[in-house]
């Protein structure tokens, strides 16, 4: 009798867990889940022109604004190089009013003949040459004040600090990276949806996006809006990186999810769920637009 309660005891205990299993395997039919990675964009920055890295200002994982200075070259031939710019465009300038002058003042004697048409041309061509010199002075003052502006680099736009690359003393050529930058906007879901539940994905359509993370102030994994803001035309075989409820290899469609409520607890390739409501009640789901 002690054996048949037992065995009875087990059969239910099993069969709870297989309904349980069941029950938790089962598909909710008014929501579609995609699986992806957060993406943002990156962008390199250098000088863009040859030295030496006298300071830098940022280390990695330091937030940045648009226009903030990042680091600093040593300057001192870039600076003699626009100091001697000056210089030729004021020595320029100087010859210019001079031939200027001559030219204002003799050429109206050409008429009564007081010089000759000889003269006079060659005080207009004097002037011409002292005019051309003078623009090529400017021309030149301009370009080294660019190469002196090119020792600096600014942050284009705000972001995060990802990457150091350079260290202060290190010699670097034009265009060789010193930092590596994350920007801050725009952050997007890369995820992939099978081509039977492509009817369901529409542009704009609104989505909730969820991290493993749990926010330690609500003691629910932390959740994002986003919307739909592009999907491929072109099918692909599902990556191996794709984590997916179908296994089996499948012809699917990239789409990108674009977050609207950012913060600094997005990160570069972080493993995230995408929550389609494919309730028919609304528009896009989660609320109308």
């Amino acid at each position: 009798m002690k054996k048949k309660i037992i065995i009875l005891v087990l059969i239910l205990l099993i069969s709870g867990i297989v309904l349980f299993f069941i029950k938790s395997q089962k598909r909710n039919t008014d929501e579609l889940l995609l699986y992806g990675n957060i993406e943002i964009r990156q962008v390199d920055l250098s000088f863009q022109v040859a030295g030496q890295v006298a300071e830098l200002l940022k280390e990695e994982g330091d937030s940045v604004k648009a226009g903030e200075l990042l680091a600093v070259m040593d300057s001192k031939d870039y600076e003699a190089n626009y100091a001697q710019a000056n210089a030729n465009v004021a020595q320029t300038l100087a010859v210019l009013n001079d031939a200027k002058s001559k030219f204002d003042r003799q050429a109206p004697l050409v008429k009564d003949n007081t010089i000759s048409r000889q003269e006079y041309d060659t005080l207009l061509n004097n002037k011409d040459r002292a005019n051309a010199d003078y623009n090529a002075a400017v021309a030149n003052q301009t370009y080294a004040k660019n190469q002196l502006d090119y020792t600096k680099i600014y942050a284009p736009e705000d972001g995060i600090i990802m990457i150091r690359v350079q260290e202060p003393g290190a010699t670097v050529n034009k265009g060789q990276t010193v930092y590596t930058m994350a920007k801050t906007t725009p952050v997007w879901v890369r995820a992939y949806v099978n081509e039977t539940d492509l009817g369901n994905i529409k542009y704009g359509q609104k989505v909730k996006v969820l991290t493993d993370t749990v926010d330690v102030n609500t003691g629910k994994k932390r959740e994002y809006t986003g919307q739909v803001g592009y999907i491929s035309p072109v099918a692909e075989f599902t990556p191996k990186t794709v984590q997916s409820t179908d296994i089996r290899t499948n012809l699917v469609y990239r789409i990108r999810v674009y977050i609207n409520d950012t913060d600094e607890y997005l990160r570069q390739g972080m493993p995230v769920t995408v929550n389609v409501n494919l309730n028919s009640g609304t528009q896009n789901g989660y609320g109308k637009n």
